[in-house]
Protein backbone atom coordinates (compact mmCIF):
# COMPACT_ATOMS: atom_id res chain seq x y z
CA UNK A 1 0.00 0.00 0.00
CA UNK A 2 1.42 3.60 -1.10
CA UNK A 3 2.14 6.15 1.43
CA UNK A 4 -0.65 8.34 0.11
CA UNK A 5 -3.30 5.50 0.74
CA UNK A 6 -1.18 4.95 4.49
CA UNK A 7 -2.36 8.50 4.68
CA UNK A 8 -5.72 8.54 4.18
CA UNK A 9 -6.75 5.64 5.49
CA UNK A 10 -4.83 6.37 9.06
CA UNK A 11 -6.84 10.25 8.84
CA UNK A 12 -10.36 8.03 8.23
CA UNK A 13 -10.15 5.91 11.02
CA UNK A 14 -8.82 8.56 13.59
CA UNK A 15 -12.17 10.37 12.48
CA UNK A 16 -14.26 7.54 13.65
CA UNK A 17 -12.68 7.32 16.90
CA UNK A 18 -15.10 8.28 19.76
CA UNK A 19 -13.59 11.39 21.12
CA UNK A 20 -12.96 12.18 25.01
CA UNK A 21 -14.73 14.88 26.46
CA UNK A 22 -12.49 18.06 26.18
CA UNK A 23 -12.25 20.32 29.56
CA UNK A 24 -14.17 23.53 29.39
CA UNK A 25 -11.52 26.25 27.68
CA UNK A 26 -11.74 29.68 28.51
CA UNK A 27 -14.46 31.56 26.61
CA UNK A 28 -13.84 32.97 23.25
CA UNK A 29 -14.54 36.67 23.24
CA UNK A 30 -14.49 37.29 20.33
CA UNK A 31 -17.56 35.68 20.01
CA UNK A 32 -19.34 38.78 21.65
CA UNK A 33 -19.12 41.41 19.45
CA UNK A 34 -18.67 41.40 15.73
CA UNK A 35 -15.18 42.20 14.67
CA UNK A 36 -13.01 43.05 11.68
CA UNK A 37 -11.33 40.29 9.51
CA UNK A 38 -8.37 41.93 9.87
CA UNK A 39 -8.35 41.29 13.40
CA UNK A 40 -6.08 38.18 14.18
CA UNK A 41 -6.40 38.10 17.69
CA UNK A 42 -7.79 39.95 20.73
CA UNK A 43 -4.50 39.49 23.21
CA UNK A 44 -2.77 41.99 21.31
CA UNK A 45 -3.44 45.59 23.24
CA UNK A 46 -6.32 47.56 21.64
CA UNK A 47 -5.23 51.60 20.77
CA UNK A 48 -8.98 53.32 21.55
CA UNK A 49 -9.58 57.02 19.57
CA UNK A 50 -13.62 56.65 19.62
CA UNK A 51 -16.03 56.14 21.92
CA UNK A 52 -16.11 53.14 23.05
CA UNK A 53 -17.36 50.10 25.49
CA UNK A 54 -14.48 47.56 25.41
CA UNK A 55 -15.65 44.29 27.06
CA UNK A 56 -12.63 42.17 28.74
CA UNK A 57 -11.90 38.71 30.14
CA UNK A 58 -8.47 38.34 30.74
CA UNK A 59 -6.17 35.54 31.72
CA UNK A 60 -7.44 35.79 35.39
CA UNK A 61 -10.79 34.91 35.11
CA UNK A 62 -9.87 31.34 33.99
CA UNK A 63 -9.18 30.25 37.81
CA UNK A 64 -13.18 30.50 38.15
CA UNK A 65 -14.23 26.91 38.41
CA UNK A 66 -15.87 25.44 35.00
CA UNK A 67 -19.72 25.95 35.74
CA UNK A 68 -18.64 29.16 37.40
CA UNK A 69 -16.39 30.94 34.50
CA UNK A 70 -19.27 29.28 31.48
CA UNK A 71 -22.33 31.10 33.70
CA UNK A 72 -20.13 33.97 34.06
CA UNK A 73 -19.38 34.47 30.74
CA UNK A 74 -23.09 33.49 29.36
CA UNK A 75 -23.99 36.17 31.32
CA UNK A 76 -21.94 38.88 29.93
CA UNK A 77 -22.63 37.73 26.56
CA UNK A 78 -26.34 38.39 27.26
CA UNK A 79 -26.24 41.77 28.73
CA UNK A 80 -23.92 42.89 26.44
CA UNK A 81 -26.30 41.91 23.56
CA UNK A 82 -29.40 43.78 25.18
CA UNK A 83 -26.90 47.31 25.69
CA UNK A 84 -25.27 46.76 21.70
CA UNK A 85 -28.48 48.30 20.18
CA UNK A 86 -28.42 51.34 22.30
CA UNK A 87 -24.34 51.21 21.69
CA UNK A 88 -24.74 51.18 17.84
CA UNK A 89 -27.37 54.14 17.54
CA UNK A 90 -25.22 56.40 19.48
CA UNK A 91 -22.42 55.27 17.64
CA UNK A 92 -20.34 53.86 20.14
CA UNK A 93 -17.84 50.77 19.29
CA UNK A 94 -18.20 47.60 21.25
CA UNK A 95 -14.92 46.07 21.01
CA UNK A 96 -13.77 43.11 23.05
CA UNK A 97 -10.12 42.20 24.30
CA UNK A 98 -8.38 39.51 26.18
CA UNK A 99 -5.25 42.01 26.39
CA UNK A 100 -4.15 43.34 30.02
CA UNK A 101 -3.61 46.78 28.84
CA UNK A 102 -5.65 49.02 26.24
CA UNK A 103 -4.26 52.34 24.79
CA UNK A 104 -6.58 55.76 24.43
CA UNK A 105 -5.12 57.78 21.35
CA UNK A 106 -4.30 61.12 22.21
CA UNK A 107 -3.18 64.24 19.98
CA UNK A 108 0.15 64.74 18.88
CA UNK A 109 0.31 60.33 18.24
CA UNK A 110 0.78 60.13 21.46
CA UNK A 111 -0.93 57.35 23.91
CA UNK A 112 -2.45 56.72 27.60
CA UNK A 113 -2.18 53.09 29.10
CA UNK A 114 -5.14 51.79 31.15
CA UNK A 115 -4.38 48.34 33.24
CA UNK A 116 -6.72 46.00 33.06
CA UNK A 117 -4.99 43.44 35.56
CA UNK A 118 -5.44 43.62 39.96
CA UNK A 119 -8.69 44.59 39.47
CA UNK A 120 -11.50 43.24 41.42
CA UNK A 121 -12.76 41.10 38.88
CA UNK A 122 -10.71 39.91 36.10
CA UNK A 123 -13.47 40.51 33.50
CA UNK A 124 -16.01 43.13 33.00
CA UNK A 125 -16.31 46.86 30.72
CA UNK A 126 -14.50 49.50 29.96
CA UNK A 127 -15.91 52.85 29.26
CA UNK A 128 -13.89 55.50 26.91
CA UNK A 129 -14.76 58.69 25.62
CA UNK A 130 -10.93 59.99 24.28
CA UNK A 131 -11.49 62.95 25.62
CA UNK A 132 -12.15 61.79 29.35
CA UNK A 133 -11.06 60.02 31.95
CA UNK A 134 -12.23 56.09 31.38
CA UNK A 135 -14.59 54.18 33.68
CA UNK A 136 -14.00 50.62 34.73
CA UNK A 137 -16.77 48.19 35.56
CA UNK A 138 -15.66 44.80 36.86
CA UNK A 139 -17.66 42.21 37.24
CA UNK A 140 -20.93 41.09 35.53
CA UNK A 141 -23.60 44.18 35.47
CA UNK A 142 -27.33 43.22 34.18
CA UNK A 143 -28.62 45.66 31.44
CA UNK A 144 -30.67 47.77 33.03
CA UNK A 145 -27.51 48.78 35.54
CA UNK A 146 -25.56 48.48 32.52
CA UNK A 147 -27.60 51.00 30.71
CA UNK A 148 -27.42 53.26 33.71
CA UNK A 149 -23.88 53.62 33.59
CA UNK A 150 -23.23 53.88 30.16
CA UNK A 151 -26.22 57.37 30.10
CA UNK A 152 -24.14 58.65 33.13
CA UNK A 153 -20.64 58.28 31.45
CA UNK A 154 -21.54 58.88 27.76
CA UNK A 155 -24.60 61.54 28.81
CA UNK A 156 -26.88 59.42 26.62
CA UNK A 157 -30.62 60.31 26.89
CA UNK A 158 -32.92 58.05 28.31
CA UNK A 159 -34.51 56.85 25.17
CA UNK A 160 -30.80 55.97 24.02
CA UNK A 161 -32.10 53.01 21.40
CA UNK A 162 -33.04 55.24 18.95
CA UNK A 163 -30.71 57.59 16.95
CA UNK A 164 -29.70 60.92 17.71
CA UNK A 165 -31.26 63.58 15.31
CA UNK A 166 -28.41 64.80 12.71
CA UNK A 167 -28.65 68.58 11.97
CA UNK A 168 -27.60 69.24 8.14
CA UNK A 169 -27.22 72.10 6.29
Amino acid sequence: MSYARWLVLLVTLSSCRPRASAPLAAPDVAQLVPRDAAESTLVAPRVISTPSVVLFWLRGADTLSGDDRADTFEDLRYYTSQIAPALEANDIRLLATKADTVYVALPHAQRRAILLSGLDFPYGYLLIDPGGPERILTGVYADDDLMDELRAYFDLPDDSTSAQPRITT
